[in-house]
């Protein structure tokens, strides 16, 4: 900032009205910007020249704190879905919907299977079901934990890609906001069923 600034000539801008004043040596910017009542402040220091905008650094200072802040806020935001092996296509593709406008707002959404019982022998199936939710929702994130077995369950985190690259497949603007605990819907029933028949875990929807 200001006398700081090592380089012998800078491109300038002032921040007031985004006007480019070109390229002129350092002192001629540090004096443009006394004569506005402001400050010379490198932005872009490995730029050719290095480019300074003129600014007030108080409220520099305070909007760049800000937006660091907000991006903290949603890159430490994570929702979570369950699932279940048998899940059916009505309650998949209910979920699925609901993690597009979670990723589509940007959080994070982490994808939590639950094994009952003997489906524990059959885990191919929950990745399967990882591997489905993953395709299907590659228009709006991408993987950021791999599927993995932790306990009884596997887990698989995905993250938003940019806003610009998001597209929805399964839901729109019109539809129904989802809880703001995902985990919270129709699948809180984790009690083991022990002696379910093999079956249940051969057949899956998914």
């Amino acid at each position: 900032m200001n006398g700081r600034i090592r380089a012998r000539e800078v491109r300038v801008i002032i921040a007031l009205n985004n006007e480019q004043r070109g390229v002129m040596p350092i002192q001629e910017a540090l004096r443009l910007a006394q004569s506005c009542g402001l400050d010379l402040v490198e932005v872009a220091p490995n730029a050719n020249p290095p480019v300074c905008r003129i600014v007030d650094f108080g409220k520099f200072r305070y909007d760049l704190a800000k937006q660091e802040k907000e991006r903290k806020q949603v890159a430490g935001r994570v929702k979570e879905i369950k699932f279940r092996v048998n899940i059916s296509d009505h309650d998949y593709f209910t979920k699925v919907r609901h993690a597009e406008q979670f990723l589509d707002k940007g959080n994070k959404v982490k994808m939590h299977l639950q094994f009952r019982g003997r489906e524990m022998a059959h885990q191919e199936l929950g990745m399967r079901v990882m591997a489905r939710l993953r395709e299907d929702l590659s228009t709006m994130a991408q993987v950021e934990m791999e599927p993995k077995l932790i306990g009884r369950a596997i887990n698989m985190t995905m993250s938003p890609l940019p806003a610009q690259k998001r597209k929805r497949r399964f839901s729109t603007e019109h539809d129904e906001e989802p809880p703001e605990n995902a985990s919270d819907d129709d699948d809180d029933d984790d009690d083991d069923d022990d002696d379910a028949p093999e079956e249940k875990a051969s057949s899956p929807s998914a």
